[in-house]
């Protein structure tokens, strides 16, 4: 979707679609501070459909303004003092969206001459607007005319002074999370280790973003038998990836680049299960299809890393995506079997399709390795035990470090993807303890989200600031949110945007 600014009248002639119809033009509206300018047609619609401002509600009628109609819209952008301005912001760019995505219409205007919104605000508005209108037709061949996009421009008029810059900030945000939602709605024979790659290769192309890739010689070289473990049932072969951004490098606008050239890196890990049929011990049929979506945190490690390039964050970041794909072949790792993992811990593999934790101790054991970052978050779709306690609300947070699991809250609650910390602890971490190896892949019947992280725990260097973000519940929605559509949400790529500008930027 296009996004444009103009300091001139609403724009109607966008194309021959729009210009045969009135005109769209929007106002954003506090809660209980409806304008007291509005025509009378528009003020009676007001008190007739009881519209006092809440975050999202819209209200439309057709007034005569100058020689022509005019579809005029009041969307509500709830308090102007709430807590969550920003959200509430949001909900109201993407209730414009959703109203007119599909409705023939081409193009629409928001006025903000009268608004008072300042540039972050307006950038809000537009995040919302854009996130709400990502779809992915591609595959979709017979649609209905009435079913098609349509909208493909906002024109914004009258914005605060910056507003342009600042949503260009957030333009690039909304870019990581798009190319999430791509990566994960993508299907199984569509999206492997190997095409994930490629397809990050090209999006990455001139942002200065470096992609290091192991393929399974590589990693069998450096011993990562547990996830190579994941891997040997399937013909698509595993991947490492790696994304190095190197920010802190920038110039910080007085010419002079950054000297510091030794400073750790923040290091995200994703889960990249491109499909889990759960291997040997193999799921039910019923619900299987939506294993396409297991990379989840891959695919959330992989946006992020776009939106900070995109934007050029002052930071140095590194992405890493563990990618393999869990099937049931003859060659396929049975229950029971040992495999030695690249840390040189030895694990009892019980269940086959407790096999994310797999892919991760590995993928974490190489990226302590390989760059001894200053603290490192891991995202995996890993346990249904976090959706029976979170459902889609919240998705769980596990930490051995306090502040690093306040700052992650804390940006979880400003960008919506929200996070619920759990406990750990000696008690859940003998759970996990294997009579013949040194681990188990699962702890039993209980506290599995819980013990899944206790695993994990154990693959962290002592000292390492570590948080692990269970969002097996968040990463793909059975019915249609604020600002996405049913399908993936692209959970994550804000939590992490946010939480490097805030601890990382400042």
């Amino acid at each position: 979707m296009q996004i444009r600014f103009t300091n001139g009248p609403a724009d109607s002639t966008a194309s021959p679609e729009a210009s045969a119809s009135a005109p769209i033009v929007a106002r954003i509206v506090d809660q209980d501070a409806v304008p007291a300018d509005l025509e009378p047609v528009l003020a009676e619609a007001v008190k007739a459909a009881r519209f006092t401002g809440k975050s999202g509600q819209l209200l439309e009628a057709f007034v005569t303004r100058g020689a022509g109609i005019e579809r005029a819209v009041l969307v509500g952008a709830g308090e102007g003092s709430a807590k969550d301005r920003t959200l509430t912001l949001e909900k109201a760019g993407a209730a414009l969206t959703a109203k007119y995505l599909t409705s023939g219409a081409t193009s629409l205007t928001i006025d903000l001459q009268s608004a008072q919104l300042s540039a972050t605000d307006t950038a809000a508005v537009l995040l919302g607007a854009r996130l709400r209108g990502w779809r992915m037709d591609g595959y979709r061949t017979t649609l209905k005319p009435e079913q098609k996009v349509s909208l493909a421009q906002i024109v914004v008029r009258g914005a605060a002074e910056g507003a342009e810059a600042a949503w260009a900030v957030e333009a690039a945000l909304a870019e990581g999370i798009e190319f999430t939602r791509e990566l994960v709605t993508e299907p199984a024979n569509v999206l492997y280790p190997e095409s994930f790659v490629d397809r990050c290769r090209a999006r990455f192309e001139g942002t200065g973003v470096e992609i290091t890739v192991l393929d399974e010689p590589a990693m069998r070289a450096l011993g990562m038998g547990a996830l190579l473990g994941v891997s040997q049932g399937s013909v698509r072969e595993a991947r490492m990836l790696a994304m190095e951004w190197k920010g802190h490098l920038q110039s910080k606008g007085d010419g002079d680049a950054d000297p510091v050239t030794t400073d750790k890196p923040t290091v995200f890990v994703g889960k990249g299960v491109t499909f889990d049929s759960g291997g040997i011990s193999l799921k039910q049929p019923s619900g299987m299809e939506d294993m396409k979506w297991d990379m989840g945190g891959a695919g959330a490690v992989a946006g992020a890393m776009l939106a900070l390039a995109r934007r050029g964050a002052k930071a140095h970041v590194v992405g890493i995506c563990g990618l393999v794909e869990n099937m049931p072949d003859a060659n396929a790792q049975r229950p029971g079997d040992v495999v030695t993992s690249m840390s040189g811990q030895t694990v009892e593999v019980i269940n086959t399709d407790a096999e994310g934790r797999l892919v991760l101790c590995d993928a974490l054991t190489w990226a302590q390795k390989t760059y001894a970052p200053a603290r490192i978050i891991d995202l995996a779709t890993l346990t249904g035990a976090i959706i029976a306690a979170l459902a889609d609300e919240y998705a769980g947070l596990f930490s051995n470090d306090d502040t690093l699991s306040e700052q992650l809250t804390a940006a979880g609650q400003s960008t919506g993807d929200r996070l619920w910390r759990f406990p750990m602890g000696p008690a859940y971490d003998k759970m996990v303890d294997s009579q013949i190896a040194d681990m188990k892949n699962v702890g039993g019947r209980y506290g599995g989200s819980i013990t899944a992280a206790q695993f994990i725990l154990r693959f962290i260097d002592k000292g390492t600031p570590w948080a692990h973000l269970d969002i097996a519940g968040t990463v793909w929605a059975d019915k249609a949110g604020a600002t996405w559509e049913k399908g993936a949400t692209g959970y994550g790529v804000r939590l992490l945007d946010r939480f490097v500008r805030d601890t990382l930027e400042t």
